[in-house]
């Protein structure tokens, strides 16, 4: 074979290798994405550390998991909505950067106060309340900051690559979690937690790429601001039951979750360990469901995508409150594991349509109002799914949970989502 021969099979393998790494090839993606690790796996450790501190060590009643679990998303309702305009206004590069931050500080307030003898549930509210009014601004300002990362031709791609890289360490998270909860303590696993935030904080500092100025508007009132992006996301033919769907899963979502550990600690008699594992066998969904997301949406199209996985996957949550300790409970996590699939393709699909639908000035306003109905309900599912967890027991708020993210395919599939199988292209102006 002489190299006139091979020149062009390396050239082709050249490409092939290019075609699969995609955005990987970029140094500032590769950053970003580190930084996503970092931060998801310390959220992961905050998601099983702190209620876990409420239940053993503050031994915290139903009522009190419930206002926990709404305390930490709370910050959606108090300034979900003026996040977005504020973040229209800003960098969104600096805002992660410091939120990150502020959210290690908080963290480490939980293991001092428990070094001190101090650890209360008041505490516990106080940290999970300003935790998510951080998160909150990270959020919307990690959404928004994506297209001005990797353009909006590459949206898709570069969202099924974060949300693999999310539900990655969805599942590493509570397997390492569950270990370190049981030799550490859930106190001192938020130090832990901490320390992922400020890498996750680091990452994005080092990103190169510089961001464009936002447009400043011509007078700034935060009210008309406010206003202008919901009556852009309710008006839109597809944004608005994205919004509607959204909401209706993310409560019951969050009923069902409230009254999860609780179950599996107290009713299938799990430890630490076992629950870590559970958390993980669930979230290996999402990383499946991530990996098969662009094939799917290919397939369907993203509207299909963002009502029929709701459809055809949340009724396998009902598996887990029939459970009984033994061979059943693994059943119920493969159960959970099919929910967090189809929930990942949803929201890639769902993400990418909001992203592509939305002109650069009104994304940070889009993704807080998106934000604002996926998050301001989750306070009222986990106060519901407390109060209903201390009236009717953890099994029946289970039952409830899953009904409802069941019932939520409706405003999608009764909407043109039903039809839509290409992105919009509205995009930019």
């Amino acid at each position: 074979m002489t190299e006139f021969d091979k020149s062009p099979r390396e050239a082709q393998r050249s490409v092939a290798r290019s075609s699969r790494l995609g955005l990987f090839r970029e140094g500032d993606f590769r950053r970003f994405f580190g930084a996503t690790l970092a931060g998801q796996l310390a959220d992961r450790f905050v998601f099983l550390a702190l209620p876990l501190v409420a239940i053993v060590w503050v031994e915290a009643n139903e009522f009190e998991v419930g206002v926990l679990t709404a305390l930490t998303t709370a910050g959606s309702l108090l300034i979900g909505l003026p996040a977005g305009a504020w973040i229209d206004r800003w960098r969104k590069r600096p805002v992660m950067i410091s939120t990150d931050l502020v959210r290690a500080g908080l963290l480490l307030l939980v293991p001092l106060a428990w070094w001190a003898d101090a650890l209360s549930i008041w505490l516990l509210f106080a940290v999970a309340l300003a935790h998510g009014m951080m998160t909150v601004l990270f959020e919307v300002g990690y959404t928004s900051y994506l297209p001005a990362l990797v353009g909006r031709e590459r949206l898709v791609e570069g969202n099924a690559k974060i949300a693999a890289a999310r539900s990655a360490m969805s599942i590493s998270g509570p397997g390492v979690a569950g270990p370190l909860v049981a030799w550490l303590g859930a106190p001192l696993t938020l130090v832990v937690s901490s320390a992922g935030m400020l890498l996750s904080a680091l990452g994005v500092l080092r990103i190169r790429k510089p961001e464009p100025q936002p447009q400043k508007p011509v007078t700034r009132h935060l009210i008309r601001e406010v206003a202008e992006g919901l009556r852009f996301v309710l008006g839109h033919p597809l944004l608005r039951p994205i919004l509607f769907t959204d909401g209706i899963f993310s409560l019951f979502l969050i009923t069902y979750q409230t009254m999860l550990l609780v179950f599996l600690s107290r009713h299938l008699n799990l430890g630490s360990f076992g629950i870590g594992l559970v958390l993980s066998v669930m979230a290996s969904g999402g990383l499946a469901g991530a990996l098969l997301a662009r094939r799917v949406i290919a397939r369907i199209g993203p509207g299909p995508a963002v009502w029929l996985t709701t459809l055809c996957t949340a009724p396998a949550a009902a598996i887990l409150p029939i459970a009984r300790p033994g061979w059943l409970v693994w059943l119920a996590a493969a159960g959970l594991a099919l929910v967090s699939a189809g929930g990942v393709i949803r929201l890639i699909s769902q993400v990418g349509l909001q992203q592509a639908a939305t002109p650069d000035r009104l994304l940070g306003r889009m993704s807080a109002t998106a934000r604002f109905a996926q998050w301001g309900s989750m306070p009222i599912g986990g106060l519901l799914g407390g109060v209903l967890g201390g009236l009717l027991g953890a099994q029946a708020v289970l039952f409830i949970g899953v009904a409802g993210m069941t019932a939520a395919f409706l405003p999608a599939v009764l909407s043109p989502l039903r039809t839509t199988r290409k992105l919009p292209s509205t995009a930019g102006v």
